[in-house]
């Protein structure tokens, strides 16, 4: 059965899943790439990023793998996209990742502002969504043809969903880091209130992870 989740989404321990300050210089936010940290060491990025079978192979690769498994489509919040606010001026912001994303299915971005899909290499395909998170995950339901919808993040969208309890299943990888301030993931929500609870941990080499699931 389909789920839609979030996997391998790094929190610190004072609970911010990005830094302050987000720009195109800090695409995570000051202080964000420590949130990765127990990632970016992994073979799962190494062999995304062009490291061949170098890297590391223990409970964080597992985890970091296991998130890209059975993915039909993903939902981000525009701040994932990129760091252009307001109106888009022109079309010429293709996203973090260059010609091609890591994502190789279709990929809806939460945003105001219209924009045609863009396809980029690899099976990407990002749609801007414009109507609100249901309606981003109507569409990514039927896109991702009876497979999971990833929700990438940012912190805000992953909130959005948690209050509308239209989440299954939330995999966070805590590392022992405290940021101060930053985008905090869990602000405002009371997560037992809304149905979640923890169901798994697992210590892994950088990170502990943690598995919450909503009630039936």
């Amino acid at each position: 059965m389909s789920k839609v989740r979030v996997a391998a989404f790094g929190v610190t321990l004072d609970g911010y899943a990005a830094g302050p300050d987000q720009d195109l210089q800090n695409p995570l936010g000051v202080g964000g790439p420590r949130i990765m940290s127990w990632f970016f060491p992994t073979r799962t990025f190494q062999s995304m990023h062009g490291g061949g079978e170098g890297g590391t192979t223990g409970i964080d690769d597992a985890a970091a793998a296991q998130s890209f498994e059975n993915v039909g489509a993903w939902i981000l919040g525009r701040n994932m996209f990129g760091p252009v606010r307001g109106p888009w001026p022109d079309e010429s912001w293709r996203g973090w990742w260059g010609d091609e994303p890591p994502y190789h299915v279709p990929t809806f971005v939460l945003t105001h502002h219209a924009r045609p899909p863009l396809e980029m290499e690899g099976g990407t395909i990002f749609h801007f969504v414009t109507d609100g998170i249901e309606a981003a995950l109507e569409q990514a339901r039927e896109a991702a043809a009876g497979k999971d919808v990833r929700i990438g993040g940012g912190a805000s969208t992953i909130r959005q969903y948690l209050q509308a309890r239209l989440l299954d299943e939330l995999r966070l990888a805590v590392v022992p880091v405290v940021l101060g301030r930053g985008e905090s993931l869990f602000a405002g929500l009371d997560l037992p209130a809304l149905g979640y609870q923890v169901s798994e941990h697992r210590a892994g080499e950088g990170a502990l992870h943690v598995t919450l699931t909503k009630d039936d």
